[in-house]
């Protein structure tokens, strides 16, 4: 890469035996399939959100970030389900949009329903009965939301599959600390980082629920309707309120985990990043080589078209059955016609 070409940012999702690596201009998935090949799938990053100036302003910029982000992991952990499936497999596979709403609504019931209903739970036992709007309250259930989070991932993370899930995390995040320190991206330099980032999805989920104690508290008072005077249309009211603050909340959390990557990584200030470091204890463990390998594929497959603004030609991502057949085809797609 020239030194004269800024960095390009690189994130990454782990995926089901594999790893998603997303740079401004690419999207690569490197999965390994049973038989231990590698496959890649390769194209141009295509955002629709991104072509309008409103969605790179700061907040929207989050909201923009995080339906994508949505969206096109869904894409990648699809895409890296169906290489563990048989030809026959994958004909019978339906297409999973009914199991997509389902999680969810699953989500939100446990995460945030869930939550407010043991707030309300508690106050009532101890004989305080808090209001829906004070603070306390919504710090109550911002604790509740913490204590769910923290048991759902110490659950999941005793599942085979997701151990592996969380193995490929770590190896996302070594690899993309490996590149962001400008070392050649080989196994044994990746090995040697640290599977916790400051810019994680799971450090950005930690600070969302700090960020929605805030907003509840201001904002649930000034939607509050007076003709609303049982505490079940008030709960109901609030968990209203709530949903319809995920937007904004996520726009403001994102904003403060950018601000948090770029200046807490150093000195007193790192204090900020530990809470999200100990959730990422949870959700990545170390990877083994071969893990690290599957990375480096994602990794080195987004570089190349960050590298050559010839490939943005491209309009279809395209499946390789190894890296070695991603490089082979993408040089010869670039090759001049009296070369090839």
């Amino acid at each position: 890469m020239s030194e004269e070409r800024k960095q390009p940012y690189i994130g990454g999702q782990a995926v089901i035996e594999g790893v998603m690596m997303r740079a401004p201009g690419c999207l690569s998935v490197a999965v390994r399939r049973p038989d231990d090949s590698i496959v890649v799938r390769e194209g141009p990053m295509t955002s629709k959100l991104a072509k309008s100036k409103l969605w790179k302003l700061p907040f929207f910029r989050g909201v923009a970030t995080l339906v994508e982000s949505l969206s096109v992991g869904y894409g990648a952990l699809r895409f890296s389900a169906e290489q563990q499936l048989t030809e026959e497999e994958r004909a019978e596979a339906g297409e999973g949009k009914g199991m997509m709403v389902i999680t969810t609504l699953i989500a939100l019931g446990l995460f945030m329903a869930a939550p407010q209903a043991a707030a309300e739970g508690v106050s009532r036992l101890l004989g305080v009965e808090l209001a829906v709007d004070q603070w306390q309250f919504h710090a109550l259930t911002g604790g509740f939301k913490l204590l769910i989070f923290t048991l759902y991932l110490f659950a999941i993370s005793r599942l085979p599959d997701v151990r592996r899930v969380f193995q490929y995390h770590g190896a996302e995040h070594k690899t993309i600390f490996a590149y962001e320190q400008g070392l050649p991206l080989t196994v044994e330099n990746v090995r040697k980082q640290s599977t916790l980032h400051p810019r994680c999805g799971t450090t950005f989920l930690i600070v969302v629920i700090f960020v929605s104690v805030i907003a509840g508290t201001i904002v649930t008072p000034l939607f509050m309707p007076e003709w609303a005077t049982g505490r079940f249309e008030q709960n109901l009211i609030t968990l209203a309120v709530r949903i319809a603050l995920l937007p904004p909340v996520a726009a403001m959390s994102y904003e403060l985990q950018r601000l948090s990557a770029r200046y807490c990584t150093t000195g007193p200030l790192q204090v900020l990043l530990w809470p999200g470091f100990l959730f990422q204890k949870i959700t990545t463990r170390e990877p083994d080589d071969s893990q690290l390998e599957i990375a480096i594929t994602a990794m080195r497959a987004a570089i190349w078209r960050e590298e050559n603004e010839a490939a943005a030609a491209d309009e279809e991502p395209l499946v390789f059955d190894s890296f070695s057949s991603f490089v082979e085809g993408v040089e010869s797609s670039l090759r001049p016609a009296a070369e090839a």
